[in-house]
């Protein structure tokens, strides 16, 4: 298997160690946690011995002052043993923490960080509600000030959110204002009153990452819990999707990765007539196309991570640009896993094999984080401008 070889020495480094720690903390564990819908709720203090949780926080902040690049690394590596600790893993770090730290007070940052940091507190984002997934605008839970402007009553719930069931601190959406913009951000901890998880989903794949609603239930909330000025997070909202979706896309290779590398050994080892499966064309054939369809997939995705290190993404680009990352991996990740079950024959379709967990685990990035669709029109609209428009 190649690899790309933009990597600084510090990222090299970098990939060396979540790599290590991948096979030490999650490959014994997943195939069980999958099975039983479980969590590795010991990997996040690991990952925050190792100082991972906090992978794009300044060093000022107590985070490890790296970038999207390093972030897609640790994705993809624990992608390619435990894809739900993966998913989790991008949840707490660059939904929650990563926005904290970019976007929160200096107080706020004191009170979450640290915990954060550490892997004491697991972190969320809640912003997809059961009558809004893809307009994320028409969201309809609703923050209401008080008279004397010392706090807000919130009303309403999120859905589909990773680490809803285990997670202490939630960095949510909510409408103050009659505008369709009039977006404001709330801090959220598991404590407040008024404030509570709905039960687990049980899910096709991504099954040892806990999913669940939030539901705020006249959820009182002191105003030191908003993050910014009232009404004014849509920007740093989508700014946010565009560095998940990059990253995200890294959970993609993965997954992607480590199924032809499942598909590869049974090839060589696996004979029929006489000869190893690998002998044959249309098995070198199945394996050829999901190599290269990899490799021109990583080389993107790290390409968009570099230029928005550089700063050079930015806007509509920025957003076409990781659009065209996660749209291209999600999809190949998908492909590529089927072909390699197709590879493995009857042995691919049972569970003493990881590659059918891989193919329902991939088949999620296509759907979370923007779908398939959406980001076809999020690219189209970006080539061809208002002509898209109709």
């Amino acid at each position: 298997m190649s690899f790309f070889s933009g990597f600084s020495e510090e990222e090299k480094l970098l990939q060396d160690t979540v790599r290590q720690f991948a096979r030490d903390h999650l490959a014994q564990k997943i195939e069980k946690l999958d099975e039983e819908e479980g969590f590795n709720r010991e990997a996040f203090h690991i990952l925050g011995s190792l100082g991972l949780l906090g992978i794009t926080v300044p060093e000022s902040d107590g985070g490890a002052g790296l970038g999207a690049t390093a972030a897609t690394i640790a994705f993809e590596e624990v992608a390619a043993v435990d894809a739900s600790t993966a998913l989790s893993f991008l949840a707490h770090s660059i939904l929650c923490v990563n926005q904290v730290a970019l976007n929160a007070s200096p107080e706020q940052k004191k009170k979450y960080l640290p915990k954060l940091i550490s892997g004491e507190w697991l972190g969320g984002m809640g912003m997809t509600e059961p009558g809004s997934g893809s307009d994320a605008l028409a969201m309809r839970t609703r923050a209401v000030r008080s008279a004397d402007g010392k706090s807000y009553t919130l009303n309403g719930s999120k859905t589909f959110i990773t680490n809803g069931p285990v997670g202490e601190v939630f960095y949510c959406y909510a409408k103050t204002g009659e505008g369709k913009k009039d977006i404001s951000t709330f801090l959220i901890d598991r404590s407040m009153k008024g404030f509570s998880t709905g039960k687990k989903f049980s899910k096709m794949g991504m099954r040892a990452s806990p999913t669940s609603e939030l539901i705020f239930e006249n959820c009182l909330i002191d105003s030191s819990q908003r993050v910014g000025n009232e009404g004014d997070s849509l920007k740093m909202m989508m700014r946010n999707l565009d560095l998940e979706r990059i990253t995200i896309a890294g959970i993609s290779l993965g997954i992607a990765r480590a199924a032809i590398d499942a598909a590869v050994t049974y090839a060589r080892d696996r004979k029929q007539f006489g000869k190893p499966i690998a002998s044959l064309g249309v098995i070198q054939e199945r394996v050829a196309e999901s190599s290269a369809w990899y490799d021109a997939c990583r080389a993107l995705t790290y390409q968009c991570a570099k230029l928005w290190d550089e700063g050079k993404l930015e806007g509509k680009e920025a957003s076409a640009m990781a659009a065209k990352a996660k749209l291209t991996s999600a999809q190949m990740a998908t492909k590529v896993a089927l072909e390699c079950i197709q590879i493995l024959g009857g042995y691919g379709y049972i569970r003493e094999f990881p590659v059918e967990r891989y193919m329902r685990d991939a088949k999620l990035i296509e759907i979370g984080a923007g779908t398939n669709e959406i980001l076809r029109l999020i690219i189209a609209r970006q080539i061809l401008g208002e002509a898209s428009l109709g």
